[in-house]
């Protein structure tokens, strides 16, 4: 009896361990205070209420939305962007598990923990953008229109974050101690990576699909039968470069948690990926000339929407396209990590400009995000934030060969 109950101790201790880091609880809050958690209970303490307004009160009370304009912000930023920045994981995981390029297994897991939370939130989001949101299940259990791309789009990124949780659940049941659970889902890492690539490359180009109804209401110089080739190729390089962008910002913020072991080649690893970026970039900005030629849309560049057009394709495509190979080419981890930035920020220009700027651009009046819009993406963008921080600083996620090992054979050593 009594070793039953030592045992419970040792699980209870070792459970309270983990969440607080080794820290007794009182010392543990103590570490809360900070600048940084400051701000973050700032924007929370708006966020928060807001949030609460948006589903006691609807959609009209906190945004500007409109039948002329029903998809704003939080689709626009919130689900598009946020869906072409999680693309990090896919590419990483067929990098490695497919074409076993396996120099680069030590960031497969901050890409795929990145890529799930980002898919998660983007659920999310659409909870706060649907007029009914109780119905999110609808185009995969009620709804018979399986020739709408939307039907295809909801399977797809549903499917896409089962696979991402799984393709994250080791790391999940390392930090428990879970070893046997830990290698039943090695087993299927190879199958999970195929899975990724088909189901990322369905409903990344599926999202550009959707455009394809909008004929009559998106600019011509952004429309194209091509669209839901441009999603999918500009996702994978907003992909690649969030992945140099957030592997760089995670070296500096959880330098403890790194360890020596597989990331002291952390700046080769980058430049490869910057080359990769490099193609993936020139490919899409020769992708989109091509749409215009195809389309014969040259006159409407010497428009005001072909200047945007134009600050678009060549300031933020073939700009940090250059800038990357610069990078590669003089061996700077630098310039790579500046090309990474302009590159994510090229694309989340994009798809506003896709969803926003030049949707209905006939219409005399704009929408303009309400303020209440603008909180509530912050807020989101903020949670997801410290979600990330909270696993990485718990979970074997920077450090994965190294916490793995000790994990396995000694799950419950602090509490021994």
């Amino acid at each position: 009896m009594s070793t039953v109950i030592d045992y419970r101790l040792a699980h209870a201790c070792s459970y309270s361990d983990k969440i607080l880091m080794g820290m007794t609880l009182r010392g543990y809050l103590r570490s809360l205070v900070t600048p940084g958690n400051a701000v973050v209970a700032a924007i929370l303490c708006v966020g928060f209420p807001i949030t609460i307004l948006r589903f006691t009160q609807g959609l009209e009370r906190v945004s500007n939305l409109s039948n002329d304009y029903p998809w704003g912000l939080w689709v626009g930023f919130d689900v598009l962007c946020g869906v072409a920045l999680a693309a990090g994981g896919f590419c990483l995981a067929a990098t490695v598990h497919i074409f076993h390029m396996h120099q680069y297994e030590a960031i497969v897991r901050p890409a795929i923990l990145t890529g799930f939370l980002g898919y998660f939130f983007v659920a999310v989001g659409l909870l706060l953008d649907l007029g009914r949101p109780w119905r999110l299940p609808y185009p995969l259990f009620v709804s018979h229109g399986t020739t709408s791309v939307m039907f295809e789009v909801a399977w797809c990124v549903a499917m896409y974050l089962t696979v991402l949780f799984l393709e994250f659940s080791p790391a999940l049941f390392v930090w428990l101690g879970w070893e046997k659970l830990r290698r039943w889902v090695a087993r299927l890492t190879f199958m999970l990576a195929i899975l990724g690539v088909v189901l990322s490359t369905l409903h990344q180009s599926a999202l550009g699909g959707l455009f394809l109804v909008a004929a009559n209401k998106l600019h011509p110089l952004w429309y194209s039968i091509y669209i839901p080739a441009f999603f999918l190729v500009s996702a994978m390089a907003a992909g690649v470069s969030m992945v140099i962008f957030e592997g760089w910002l995670s070296h500096r913020i959880f330098a403890s948690r790194l360890g020596t072991g597989p990331h002291h080649n952390f700046d080769q690893l980058t430049l490869g990926l910057a080359k990769a970026s490099a193609i993936i970039l020139f490919t899409y900005f020769c992708l989109k000339w091509i749409g215009v030629a195809h389309d014969n849309r040259w006159a409407y560049l010497w428009s005001g929407f072909g200047a945007l057009f134009l600050v678009e394709l060549l300031g933020f495509v073939l700009a940090p396209a250059i800038l990357y190979t610069v990078a590669v080419k003089r061996r700077s981890v630098t310039l790579a990590r500046i090309a990474a930035v302009w590159a994510v920020l090229g694309v989340v220009l994009n798809r506003l400009n896709v969803s926003l700027f030049a949707y209905n651009w006939q219409f005399p009046e704009r929408y303009v995000p309400h303020w209440m819009e603008i909180a509530i993406s912050i807020t989101l963008v903020t949670i997801g934030l410290m979600t990330f921080r909270f696993i990485v600083n718990r979970m074997p996620i920077l450090n994965a060969e190294a916490e793995d090992k000790a994990h396995a054979i000694h799950p419950f050593r602090r509490a021994a």
